[in-house]
């Protein structure tokens, strides 16, 4: 599974800022780690304690403590956890883009440049850039995962849907026949919140041309109209009823009933999503199998709109170390960017790995498609909330939930983001 989002909504943060920290950083002990990730079940979960384990048969005397902790509630309590990095984990799972720059300019992430292994530099010289602030490593990568619309081929077969959609009208169009031939269309956890504002980050960057989309983020100046329009084309396929029934009480991940379960087990057609999809729909199958017709296409272009063609949105997952950490915690993030273990997290999480020698374990159809489409993009823009930081990621997801449930508007979004911006 992946970390994505900022928080759920403001209630979210509230509630996870008011949880305690469990487990902690122990400096005073040099040969053990505490490590916070988010996989809590299946091949993920068992792919860290095989690391764990082997890195301790490596390194005797050494303790690998591991904590893991659900998605949804990570970004809490890791922020509640660091306020002192000494009651904090050894290693944990970073939570990308400004929120990481925050933990840097907090002290609460340790300096890595001088640290990294050369394979480290080498074979993953490109996602490096993801965990650099200021010149500065901060994070080693594990994975990269671009986003766009996951599919079953046998769903939209049976709709007569031959062709996947390459423009947000055509996406309309096949979402309707789809419904008209009796299929959910589109799965959506909007419990979760940053599922649904996923939607927003992806209008916004078709929408608005490169520069006014860098003009938001590098300035927080959300007056061009893009913006505003890229909610009223969300809105439309609320309008439309295009989502899953319920789809704001809807988790994401978590078991049969979320947005992923309804996709993995063929109760809807698709749903928009990073690179970590193919391993949570697997965790959610009947059989825990990889799903057979899986499909995955781009984010379609917006008739009318400014943004960059063939631009993709994402993220890289790094893990960073705590200032407070044993040295061993260094030797264990390093340890993670060798080869075999690059492979080995490929293929447990179904992802693409951050090392580019890694790749050639990736035989996932749907995902060698992505990294047909990560080839030829011009470029990959961090998820829209995780650039933004904290305060502006939550008043952007709260301000989408708040549009989808029938208490705000498009422009709503847009004075959410003013009124964060305003207050620094």
């Amino acid at each position: 599974m992946k970390l994505r989002s900022v928080a759920a909504s403001a209630i979210a943060i509230a509630t996870l800022l008011g949880m305690g920290a469990c487990g902690g950083s122990n400096s005073s002990d040099s040969k053990t780690i505490t490590f916070w990730h988010n996989a809590t079940t299946g091949d993920g979960k068992k792919y860290w304690e095989d690391l764990a384990a082997s890195f301790e048969k490596k390194h005797p005397g050494v303790k690998i403590n591991i904590q893991p902790i659900q998605n949804e509630d990570l970004a809490g309590k890791l922020q509640t956890a660091m306020q002192d990095p000494a009651s904090g984990p050894d290693v944990y799972l970073a939570l990308g883009g400004a929120k990481t720059q925050e933990m840097v300019n907090a002290g609460q992430a340790m300096d890595l440049t001088d640290k990294i292994s050369t394979t480290v530099k080498t074979t993953m010289k490109t996602t490096l850039k993801a965990a650099t602030f200021g010149g500065k490593v901060y994070g080693v990568p594990v994975s990269v995962e671009p986003g766009g619309l996951w599919y079953s081929k046998d769903l939209f077969a049976k709709a007569g849907i031959t062709t996947t959609p390459t423009t947000f009208g055509q996406l309309i169009q096949d979402a309707k026949k789809l419904k008209a031939a009796g299929i959910t269309p589109i799965a959506l956890g909007g419990k979760d919140a940053w599922p649904a504002a996923h939607w927003y980050y992806w209008l916004s960057l078709r929408e608005c041309s490169p520069s006014i989309y860098a003009k938001g983020i590098e300035k927080h100046d959300f007056s061009d109209k893009c913006w505003t329009r890229a909610g009223e084309d969300l809105k439309t396929l609320s309008n439309d009823d295009l989502f899953n029934e319920g789809y704001m009480t809807t988790t994401a991940q978590q078991g049969a009933n979320s947005s992923a379960g309804l996709v993995a087990n063929h109760k809807a057609a698709m749903e928009l999503m990073g690179a970590w999809e193919p391993g949570v729909l697997k965790s959610l199958t009947s059989d825990q199998k990889a799903m057979p017709d899986l499909g995955f296409f781009a984010f379609p272009s917006v008739e009318g709109g400014k943004g960059e063609s063939g631009a993709l949105m994402g993220g890289v997952s790094y893990m960073s170390v705590n200032p407070k950490a044993p040295s061993i915690a260094v030797d264990f993030v390093n340890y993670m960017a060798e080869k075999t273990n690059q492979e080995n997290y490929a293929t447990a999480f179904s992802t693409i790995p951050a090392s580019t020698a890694a790749r050639g374990v990736v035989t996932d159809p749907a995902l060698k498609q992505v990294l047909v489409f990560l080839d030829k993009a011009s470029s990959m823009q961090l998820w829209t909330d995780t650039s933004l930081g904290t305060n502006l990621g939550t008043a952007l997801n709260s301000g989408v939930v708040s549009m989808l449930s029938g208490q705000g508007s498009p422009s709503g979004i847009v004075k959410a983001l003013d009124s964060a911006a305003a207050k620094g």
